[in-house]
C-alpha cells in the first residue's frame, strides 16, 4: 500500500515538471520579438516648407549695382531671385560675381525678403548634366552647397528650355524631383521654376509636367509672360494683357496648376517690333527718362543705330491691371529684373505693391 501510494505521488509529481516544461516550452515558441519602433528624425522628413503668401519675385542679376537699388526696393519683394548660378559645360556650378550675390544677399536679409538663388546656363550644358543620375546627383549636391554655405532660403531654376523632341522632358522631372527632395528635407528650403509664357503648343511648352505641382516638388512657378516679339512684324507688343490673360488661362484652367502655386511675370524692360532685338532693346527706366511716359505701353525711341522706332513696355496701369490679374486669378507677381526699374514714384514695384496694398 505504501509502494503505490508512493509510485501514485511519484507519477502525479512527474506529471506536474512536464506539464510545466511544456506550457513554458509552448510559451517561448508562440511569444513574438516585437522589435522598437524607430521614428525617423523630423528633420529627414520630405515636405515642402510652409507658403509665405503672395509672391512677389524680383530678380536682381549679378551685373548690377546693388547700391543703385535702394533698401525700399527690396522691401517691395518678399523673394530675390540672385541671377544667376550657372550651369558649365562639364555638369558643374559657378556662381556668377559672389561679391555682388554676397551684398544681395545682405541687403535682401535685412528687408525682410527672402533668397533664392536662380539656377542658369545654356541648353545643351543642362542636357549634359541631366543626362545620368550620377550628373543630376552631382549637380544637386553643388546646388545644396551654394545653398547652405550662404544661408540661402531657396533654389529657383530657369533652364531655358527642356523639351519634348530631345528628351530633355524626361531628364528636366528627374533633375526637377531630385532637387526638390534636398530643397525640402525636413521642410528647409524653397524650390521655384521659371517657364514659358505658354501660348504656344509644342516641344517647350508641353515639357512641362504636371507631376511637379500634383506632386508638390515645386512651390511655386514664375511664368515668364514676355518676350514675345517679331523681329519681322511690326506694331507687336512682347507683353501685353493679353498675353497675361493666355498665360494664366493655359497654365492654371487648361493644366492644372493650383492658382496658389502660379506666378505672373511681367518685364521691367522694352522691347521693338520688326526689327533686330540688339541693342534696341530698352530699360523702362531708359524709356521713361527719355521719350516715353509711364503712363502708356509704347514710346518713340532712337538707339542701337536705329531712330525714331517704335518700343513697347509695360507702363504704370497696365502693371496695375497685371497685378489685380494676378491678385484675383493666381498668387504672384515676378519681374524680370529690379535693377531695370525705376526708383522714384513711378516704379512699377511700386504700382504693383501699391495695387496689392502691400507695404514697404
Amino acid at each position: 500500500m505504501k509502494r503505490k501510494l508512493f509510485n501514485t505521488r511519484h507519477f502525479l509529481v512527474a506529471s506536474i515538471i512536464l506539464f510545466v516544461v511544456a506550457c513554458s516550452k509552448k510559451d517561448q515558441t508562440i511569444t513574438p520579438t516585437i522589435p522598437p519602433v524607430v521614428t525617423p528624425p523630423v528633420g529627414n522628413n520630405i515636405t515642402p516648407p510652409p507658403p509665405f503668401g503672395f509672391y512677389v519675385v524680383g530678380y536682381f542679376p549679378s551685373y548690377r549695382d546693388p547700391a543703385l537699388v535702394p533698401d525700399q526696393k527690396f522691401r517691395m519683394c518678399n523673394v530675390i531671385n540672385y541671377a544667376f548660378a550657372n550651369v558649365t559645360s562639364t555638369g558643374g556650378l559657378t556662381v556668377a560675381n559672389p561679391s555682388v550675390f554676397t551684398t544681395v544677399i545682405s541687403k535682401a536679409k535685412s528687408n525682410n525678403a527672402k533668397v533664392f538663388i536662380s539656377i542658369a546656363g545654356l541648353a545643351a550644358d543642362f542636357k549634359n548634366m541631366a543626362t545620368t543620375p550620377a550628373g543630376r546627383n552631382s549637380f544637386v549636391k553643388s546646388i545644396m552647397q551654394v545653398v547652405r554655405t550662404y544661408g540661402l532660403h531657396g533654389v529657383d531654376v530657369d533652364w531655358e528650355f527642356p523639351r519634348t523632341d530631345d528628351g530633355t522632358d524626361v531628364t528636366y522631372t528627374s533633375f526637377m524631383r531630385e532637387l526638390s527632395d534636398s530643397c525640402h528635407t525636413g521642410a528647409k528650403y524653397y524650390l521655384s521654376a521659371a517657364i514659358t509664357a505658354g501660348k504656344y503648343a509644342g516641344a517647350v511648352r508641353d515639357a512641362i509636367s504636371s507631376s511637379l505641382w500634383t506632386s508638390n516638388a515645386v512651390d511655386f512657378f514664375n511664368i515668364m509672360s514676355y518676350d514675345d516679339f517679331s523681329t519681322t512684324v511690326p506694331f507687336r507688343h512682347h507683353s501685353d494683357m493679353a498675353l497675361a490673360q493666355t498665360s494664366l488661362n493655359y497654365w492654371i484652367t487648361t493644366r492644372g496648376m493650383p492658382a496658389s502655386k502660379a506666378v505672373l511675370g511681367i518685364p521691367a524692360y522694352g522691347r521693338p517690333s520688326g526689327i533686330t532685338q540688339t541693342g534696341t532693346v530698352l530699360t523702362y527706366n531708359t524709356i521713361t527718362n527719355g521719350s516715353g511716359s509711364a503712363l502708356s505701353d509704347s514710346a518713340v525711341v532712337s538707339a542701337g543705330g536705329f531712330n525714331n522706332y517704335t518700343i513697347y513696355y509695360n507702363g504704370l496701369p497696365t502693371v496695375k491691371r497685371k497685378a489685380k490679374l494676378a491678385q484675383s486669378m493666381a498668387n504672384g507677381i515676378m519681374m524680370w529684373e529690379k535693377g531695370q526699374d525705376r526708383n522714384d514714384g513711378l516704379s512699377l514695384l511700386k504700382a504693383v505693391c501699391d495695387t496689392l496694398g502691400r507695404s514697404y
